[in-house]
């Protein structure tokens, strides 16, 4: 059986960084690697899995001795941020109320060029099969227009009843090249679930974006409106 591995864990402390940057005494380790999960989950529900969909990929965790600073990472800042500053503030104080913590401003960074963002493509892709389209023609048009953005690669996987057939199955398509084994290059992964009607089929993406210093970067975009490529 081959061995799959996720490339984020596969790279993170040698060219990618943790999530989650804190550290804490043994006794409150297992209190904090629970109330990261709860925060997740929370923000994902909130913003993810109902209307109007904020597209956050990310959602990283700071904490010091005083309080708990989140940065999130989307697509569409102005759906999280609200008018005047008003959702941001309101999803704070539903942290605090959860964690029972003082949690500061919430920071929210844009991606400029979501094609180039794996969890992102993968949502899109989840999102267009709850619609009963084609997966094939799904799959072909996101995959192009991932490599319309400057990637150098993209494989993307479905599993389950696709098209509602009666068997489940994996389908798999790849376009350019992904070196999964190579730890100096950048490949950015996420995974998606699509719940519909005939059962859930998961999405599996993968962009290869070019060796860590020299990638095209989802954060990054010439004025013009294609990707350009930028230093990590």
């Amino acid at each position: 059986m081959g061995q799959k591995v996720n490339p984020l864990g596969f790279r993170v402390g040698i060219t990618e960084d943790w999530k989650s940057r804190w550290y804490a005494p043994k006794h409150a380790y297992g209190d904090f690697l629970v109330e990261d999960q709860a925060i997740r989950e929370l923000i994902d529900r909130k913003l993810n899995r109902r209307p109007p969909f904020a597209a956050v990929s990310d959602i990283l965790i700071e904490r010091t001795r005083e309080e708990v600073t989140i940065t999130l990472r989307t697509a569409r800042p102005g759906l999280v941020i609200g008018p005047k500053g008003a959702e941001v503030d309101k999803l704070r104080e539903e942290v605090e109320d959860l964690i029972k913590r003082k949690v500061a401003p919430i920071k929210v960074t844009e991606i400029k060029n979501p094609d180039l963002n794996a969890q992102l493509v993968a949502e899109g892709i989840a999102e267009q099969l709850k619609k009963r389209a084609s997966f094939r023609r799904v799959l072909k048009m996101r995959m192009d227009a991932t490599m319309q953005a400057g990637a150098k690669g993209i494989r993307v996987q479905v599993s389950g009843r696709l098209g509602g057939s009666e068997i489940a199955r994996s389908e798999k398509a790849t376009t350019g090249s992904v070196p999964l084994t190579t730890l100096q290059a950048d490949v950015n992964y996420g995974y998606a679930i699509a719940f519909t009607t005939y059962g859930t089929i998961g999405v599996k993406t993968w962009i290869y974006r070019g060796m860590y210093g020299e990638e095209v970067l989802e954060t990054d975009v010439r004025p013009g409106g294609g990707p350009r490529r930028g230093r990590r």
